[in-house]
């Protein structure tokens, strides 16, 4: 696939960039390599290769899922204009 100076101006003109006239034609080549790459990488045959999360196949560190600190839930709603059993009321909103 191919892109044409008028398609760079039109794709341009809707994402509402501006692109001086003498870009156009570097713009034009860049994406027009672009979607090479994108056919190139298309024709590769991927039948029974699973998917990766991650490129180097590592698995990611979790800690360990503890409280490490105290309740505080009486001393931060002290300067609550209004609370009801724990929870912070506040004015409604939407009716």
């Amino acid at each position: 696939m191919s892109i044409q100076s008028e398609d760079v101006l039109k794709i341009a003109h809707l994402a509402r960039l501006g692109i001086q006239q003498e870009q156009v034609e570097a713009y034009t080549s860049d994406l027009s390599n672009i979607m090479k790459l994108v056919e190139q990488m298309n024709q590769v045959d991927t039948a029974g290769i699973e998917p990766m999360a991650h490129p180097l196949d590592q698995s990611q560190r979790l800690r360990s899922d503890v409280v490490t600190e105290v309740n505080q839930r009486e001393a931060l709603q002290q300067n609550a204009s209004d609370t009801e059993d724990g929870l912070f009321l506040v004015p409604r909103v939407i009716d």
